[in-house]
């Protein structure tokens, strides 16, 4: 609340699979909130419990134009920017607009929470940490990123975006906090959105060969998403001094073959494995050291992994059962672990 009155609160890529989860969220909490994205990977359907309530309204705009005047004119005084695609196939599929959403669309954002005194939260990503020689990954390590590579306009575009979050918290023109996002999944990920989860799921529930990327001994660290917006919240209303970047995932590490065989068992899913090289710069290891989200924010995961398969797995059988014979998105054939 602010003077007794109900947040304001700009959700940037709020119809995409995490912000639509934080939208439902922040309604349920009493929030008026606007959810503003382009749909290049959101999708309204996730939007779909929240459109006609009171207190929410939905704007299609790009944060990397000039914000629209229904925007520019609103009293926020919490700005969350998710604003970005976030798996490997759909940022490198147009690297330009990728880097101008990480870096042009924060500055217009933290620009209006200067002029707005809003509190601004950034997205940002464990790809800061690129292909870390440090594990698990503190907030404190400071990466091991290829700048030319394929993934760069989204790790260095996250990489300067936190740098300019926090110019603007030093000059004193806005109060902002950053999340470093680890591997996050649960109902509405895209089914073919290239992220590692989604396409074991498709590819178990389809009966088609699961696709592996190296020998699978790779990690990765699960989060469920209510978790994870969970720790968003938390750190958005964290009131301390500036606690720097801030780790959110689940610190529980599983290789990508463990992670195979937890989906086979739960789709009872006869499918083979094939192998295909791995991708250029992909982690071999990440797991996020969450200590200091522990104790900031008394943030830590509380949904297991089989728990949440389950529950996406679930999501997905029903969108499989409602969707439209044959309809399959077009970046599917490209789709890869991220």
């Amino acid at each position: 609340m602010r003077n007794g009155r109900q947040h304001e609160v700009l959700v940037a890529g709020g119809a995409g699979f995490l912000g639509s989860h934080l939208c439902e969220r922040l309604v349920e909490e009493g929030a008026r909130v606007v959810a503003l994205d382009n749909l290049q990977t959101g999708d309204r359907a996730n939007l779909r419990k929240l459109i006609g309530r009171p207190g929410f309204e939905f704007v299609e705009a790009d944060i990397v134009n000039p914000l629209p005047a229904k925007v520019l004119k609103r009293p926020f005084d919490r700005i969350y920017n998710l604003a970005c695609a976030a798996s490997p196939p759909l940022y490198q599929a147009d690297p330009e607009h990728t880097m101008l959403t990480c870096v042009l669309g924060a500055h217009r954002l933290l620009r209006l929470a200067a002029d707005t005194g809003a509190r601004f939260l950034l997205s940002s990503t464990s790809e800061v940490y690129g292909d870390p020689d440090f594990h698990p990954q503190p907030e404190t390590y400071r990466g091991n990123v290829n700048c030319t590579g394929p993934r760069a306009c989204y790790d260095e575009g996250k990489r300067a975006a936190e740098a300019l979050c926090f110019d603007y918290d030093r000059l004193g023109r806005a109060e902002v906090r950053v999340a470093r996002i680890f591997n996050t999944y649960g109902p509405r990920l895209s089914p073919s959105d290239g992220r590692v989860i989604s396409n074991l799921i498709s590819q178990a529930l389809a009966g088609e060969d699961i696709t592996v990327f190296g020998d699978g001994s790779q990690t990765r660290s699960f989060c469920y998403v209510a978790d994870l917006v969970d720790g968003l919240v938390r750190l958005m209303e964290y009131d301390g001094e500036q606690p720097g970047p801030i780790n959110l995932g689940n610190p529980a590490e599983r290789t990508i073959l463990e992670l195979v065989d937890l989906v086979l068992a739960v789709t009872g899913s006869d499918s083979e494995v094939v192998y295909r090289p791995l991708p250029i710069d992909d982690p071999r290891r990440r797991r996020p050291d969450i200590a200091k989200a522990a104790e900031r924010l008394g943030w830590t995961p509380q949904t297991s992994l089989i728990q949440g398969l389950r529950a996406t797995i679930a999501w997905f059988e029903e969108e499989a059962a409602t969707a439209v014979p044959g309809q399959r998105l077009e970046n599917e054939a490209d789709a890869r672990v991220a």
